[in-house]
């Protein structure tokens, strides 16, 4: 299916909140790891969003180590793939810091607006400013500038405020002051009201709870999903039902599955999965090295076994092992079975 425009996205992100259920966002570096998250998605039958960070666009560019060229491939991998499977997908990208704002995300807006001007559909469905670094004031007002061109270009804009802990893709909160990994109720209503002045436009927001990027035990995370209620009906008793956010769960490794079905009743659309696909793709590949040390090495001047060093034997199992645990998410999210269709 064609990736998704905005009317389908707004769709999505609608049946999401009224149906109290939230799609899996799978951070994807390469072709193999796109292709892992769209068997998962279509094996759980769920619509669902693929992410692309900075480092992955880089990665993705090879020996040139240029983010927007590598984003925009794997964009282009993802339209023609995911044309081939029944669910909807979103294409996004994630975490993109202040520093990086003009040198990766507004060239991918432009690119957008370059195809739309040739009839082309939109290259991401949405994007993702992580302004949390800076001041909320400061934050907001490079937010609302996004947001307007996004807008323009029928584009969703993510922003965050609050500081997610942990360490991702460079981005290191690891020393953060525990207070700062929590969004207050005044800072959900000062979001809501910067983000609102611009008329019609659609945002996701990522609130803060304790969230912690990385990987982790169970229970090694401290959660207070009560925020984002809290949160919530703060910005609904100044505003409306109308104000409730479409919000973003991040630093999702280490949650309990309680309380991860918890944060769906207040409001969550779409939690961000990275590190534990990561693990599900690396461990069959580790698993098969392990079994086949010695056609994969070519031990004692032997010549191994071409069907064991294959990159394909080792990537199909690598992406088998990733689709099982997105199929696994969108079990935890509740948005398996859900699929809209065609």
């Amino acid at each position: 299916m064609p990736i998704a425009n905005r009317a389908r996205y707004n769709e999505m992100l609608d049946r999401a909140q009224e149906g109290n259920f939230a799609y899996p966002g799978i951070n994807c570096a390469n072709m193999e790891t796109i292709s892992a998250a769209l068997q998962g998605f279509a094996e759980a039958n769920s619509d669902g969003l693929i992410q692309v960070s900075t480092g992955a666009g880089e990665h993705a560019s090879g020996a040139a180590k240029d983010m927007v060229l590598g984003a925009i491939c794997l964009a282009e991998y993802a339209h023609r793939v995911a044309d081939a499977y029944d669910v909807n997908i979103a294409l996004h990208t994630d975490h993109c810091v202040p520093a990086k704002t003009d040198t990766f995300l507004r060239p991918l807006i432009a690119e957008t607006a370059r195809r739309r001007a040739n009839g082309q559909s939109n290259l991401f469905s949405s994007h993702m400013f992580d302004g949390s670094e800076l001041p909320l004031d400061e934050n907001m007002k490079q937010s609302v500038d996004l947001l307007k061109l996004c807008h323009e270009n029928e584009i969703i804009l993510e922003v965050e405020a609050g500081v997610v802990g942990g360490e991702e893709d460079g981005i290191d909160n690891t020393n953060t002051p525990a207070e700062k990994l929590f969004t207050t109720p005044e800072d959900m209503v000062a979001v809501y009201e910067a983000l609102s002045s611009v008329s019609g436009a659609r945002y996701m927001f990522a609130a803060t709870f304790g969230n912690v990027h990385g990987v982790y035990k169970p229970g090694n995370v401290t959660l207070k999903p009560e925020i984002l209620k809290n949160g919530q009906d703060a910005v609904v008793a100044k505003h409306g039902k109308e104000a409730f956010f479409d919000l973003v769960f991040h630093g999702g490794s280490g949650s309990s599955k309680e309380q991860i079905k918890e944060t769906l009743a207040y409001g969550v659309v779409k939690m961000n999965v990275d590190t534990d696909t990561q693990y599900a793709f690396s461990r069959p590949v580790a698993d098969h090295m392990m079994k086949n040390y010695d056609g994969v090495l070519k031990i004692d001047g032997e010549v191994g076994n071409k069907k064991t060093y294959d990159p394909r034997s080792y990537l199909k199992a690598g992406r088998a092992g990733m689709a099982a645990r997105v199929v696994e998410a969108c079990k935890d999210l509740d948005s398996a079975g859900k699929s809209m269709g065609r």
